[in-house]
C-alpha cells in the first residue's frame, strides 16, 4: 500500500525546496537558502515556503525540511 510522494502536497514541497536549494552551503541562513532558490529559480511555492521559515541558521537540508515540516 504504498503511495506515491507526487500526489502529497507537502511531499511534493519537501522535494521542490531541496531542488530549489540545490548547490547552497551549509550552515545557511535563511536569507543565504533565499538567494539560493531564487538563483534556481525556484517556483513560487518552494519560495512561499522557504520564505515562512525562521529567520535561524539551518546547518543541513534535513533540517530545512524539518522547520518546513513544522510550518504546514
Amino acid at each position: 500500500m504504498a503511495t506515491s510522494g507526487a500526489n502529497n502536497p507537502s511531499i511534493r514541497k519537501f522535494i521542490d525546496v531541496q531542488k530549489a536549494l540545490k548547490g547552497a552551503s551549509y550552515p545557511a541562513s535563511k536569507q543565504e537558502l533565499l538567494k539560493v532558490a531564487k538563483q534556481n529559480d525556484a517556483d513560487e511555492d518552494a519560495m512561499e515556503a522557504l520564505a515562512a521559515l525562521a529567520d535561524d541558521e539551518y546547518a543541513n537540508p534535513a533540517q530545512v525540511s524539518k522547520a518546513i515540516g513544522n510550518e504546514g
